[in-house]
């Protein structure tokens, strides 16, 4: 890992927070202008546990040591939930960041939260958006069970809901997600991919596995599965997107369409300065299984975006899924 040629600013809040699914792509993020990067393990211990990403505790240790010469925030994603007699794995991520200098490791279990607290005392502790903590009161006993110090919001809040829960918690940091994939399901809580493909994001940190992906061809008609089951069928000139169970499109009451959720993306952009105004301590982008590419256009779209200006938002919005983008819950225009 080479250092960036990027110039250390101070940089207005709310921080930039931004994904890295390997050690090119966590570059690309300091390079564009990120203010942090969060990243995980290649094991279970990551809720984006996929083949080819991720990092081994060298490289994490290697970048957190690149993030700290670059001005850069490491934040170190342990954000599942271990099986109850293997706590292990998630207790040996905890003590390789906090050894390697993390500025803080995001946690979504309160057993892996009790023994950071307890071992690594000056740790800081984030809480991921997997913990589901969805009201002041949850946010209150984190807090004071483990002196969390930063709530990842579930994508469910409106931005008065998002105010308010600030408001009631002033002394614990808020991070909000403001660009990349959404989830239909309260985080943390999913069980259809285990159902469907007999892995657990929750608990394997994979959703839809890729090994139990496949396409075949019907005619002029493609069709994806996920196992045995049939996520969706695209017809001529359609594309077909990658199989994740809650975005395919089903058949009930007679008609067949995206039962659960469409395909499309968050993209908050328009309302940042909304977000920055409840008091917002950082915006996150989704996205740890992009490439390089997705990691530099969106990040420096967003930077923009923050410094007040409109270059960039064609660039970030060729990275929607479906070509389409919603500001979700924020706005809950449906209502």
């Amino acid at each position: 890992m080479t250092e960036s040629s990027r110039p250390v600013a101070s940089r207005p809040m709310p921080e930039l927070v931004c994904p890295a699914g390997t050690p090119a792509a966590l570059k690309a993020a300091v390079d564009a202008g990120a203010d942090a990067v969060y990243f995980g393990f290649r094991d279970r211990t990551n809720a984006r546990n996929f083949p080819g990403l991720n990092f081994s505790h060298e490289e994490v240790r290697d970048a957190v040591a690149f993030c700290h010469r670059t001005g850069v925030k490491p934040m170190v994603a342990i954000n599942t939930f271990p099986d109850a007699a293997d706590e292990g794995p998630w207790q040996q991520a905890v003590d390789t960041a906090a050894r390697a200098g993390a500025h803080a490791v995001i946690i979504a279990d309160a057993g892996v939260a009790a023994y950071a607290a307890r071992t690594w005392p000056e740790l800081r502790l984030h809480l991921s958006v997997q913990a589901s903590a969805a009201n002041p009161e949850a946010i209150r006993w984190y807090r004071d069970a483990f002196g969390i110090s930063r709530v990842v919001l579930p994508r469910v809040f409106t931005v008065d809901q998002v105010r308010d829960t600030i408001a009631a918690v002033p002394d614990v940091e808020m991070e909000v997600f403001v660009f990349g994939g959404l989830c239909v399901m309260a985080e943390g809580r999913c069980s259809l991919s285990s159902y469907a493909a007999g892995r657990s994001p929750n608990k394997d940190g994979v959703c839809s596995p890729a090994e139990r992906v496949r396409y075949e061809q019907d005619g002029a008609v493609m069709v994806s599965r996920l196992g045995p089951h049939v996520i969706n069928r695209f017809g001529p000139g359609e594309e077909a997107g990658y199989p994740t169970l809650c975005k395919g499109r089903f058949r009930a009451e007679g008609q067949t369409g995206y039962l659960f959720e469409d395909p499309v993306s968050l993209d908050a952009g328009p309302i940042l300065p909304d977000l920055a105004a409840a008091g917002v301590a950082a915006f996150k982008i989704e996205g740890r299984q992009r490439g390089k590419a997705y990691i530099s256009t969106v990040v420096k779209s967003l930077r923009e975006t923050l410094g007040g200006g409109a270059a960039g938002v064609t660039e970030r919005q060729r990275f929607l899924e479906g070509g389409r983008a919603t500001e979700g819950a924020y706005r809950k225009s449906w209502r």
